[in-house]
């Protein structure tokens, strides 16, 4: 079976991923188990997350992995790995100045549910209704957000250039929605990291089909990079009021970024 897949405004014979996925059901769940097993033993060793953490990381990503796909998991966890990476980047330096993450620099299960709870989300929509091909854009979009304010917040807040959102004021590093140069184009490389990997599995998904990979790329780089901006817009509105916390914003954010993919997917269509 072939869908006309509109990327590029060229019309991509593709074959449907939702056929795939279910041809694929026992090679997908071993894949996907591998994969969770890797994750619990890496993170146990490099000190990614905490008990809880690895815990919720399991539980997520069993749903991300068996009712979406284990490229989809694969996505999540190298935005994980990728966090990890940028959270312990000049840690010594963060940690003297307070901006560090925890005393190690490990993740917690409310980090994990925080930036991944949307993602799995969607991986359960995509399995009721069977969407895994459509889903996946909607899916990209909402890890690039969670990778580009993961990566403005790691990058950024070392950059003394620090703005608030708000009022376009100079304010201290480190402060819920400020915004600094290094941590923009931060944001902008996040998103661009998960939104390349979106588009090579989606590629390989498709049997190897190129056309209209720069709008693919483009469209989930810049909802990553708006969904971060919104995440600073919370966190400078409510955040710093004390009415909602980190991780409610982190969420906030992340879905907003997914609501934005699935209306333009829905009303404008992926060009």
């Amino acid at each position: 079976m072939v869908i006309d897949y509109l990327l590029g405004g060229v019309n991509v014979a593709a074959t449907d991923i939702s056929e795939i996925v279910g041809g694929l059901d026992n090679l997908n769940l071993i894949i996907s188990i591998s994969l969770i097993i890797l994750l619990t033993i890496v993170s146990k060793l490099r000190n990614i997350l905490d008990g809880p953490g690895i815990a919720s990381a399991i539980i997520l990503g069993t749903i991300v992995g068996v009712l979406g796909h284990w490229t989809w998991l694969v996505i999540l966890l190298s935005f994980l790995a990728s966090g990890s990476a940028a959270t312990k980047w000049k840690w010594e330096e963060k940690s003297e100045k307070g901006f560090a993450e925890s005393e190690d620099g490990h993740r917690e299960w409310s980090n994990v549910v925080a930036n991944g709870g949307v993602p799995g989300i969607i991986a359960i929509f995509a399995f009721i209704n069977e969407s895994w091909d459509s889903l996946i854009i909607v899916y990209g979009s909402a890890i690039a957000v969670a990778a580009a304010d993961t990566f403005a917040s790691e990058f950024g807040c070392v950059d003394p250039r620090v703005r608030m959102i708000t009022t376009m004021k100079k304010c201290e590093p480190g402060l819920n929605g400020g915004w600094s140069p290094n941590g923009q184009i931060a944001a902008f490389l996040g998103a661009l990291i998960i939104a390349l990997l979106t588009w090579s599995l989606g590629w390989l998904l498709q049997g190897g089909s190129t056309s209209g990979a720069f709008t693919f790329i483009a469209i989930i780089t810049i909802i990553g990079w708006l969904g971060c901006q919104i995440d600073s817009l919370l966190g400078a509105t409510l955040e710093n009021r004390g009415l909602i916390s980190k991780g409610q914003v982190n969420a906030l954010s992340i879905a907003c970024g997914a609501i934005i993919a699935w209306q333009w997917a829905t009303f404008i269509g992926w060009p």
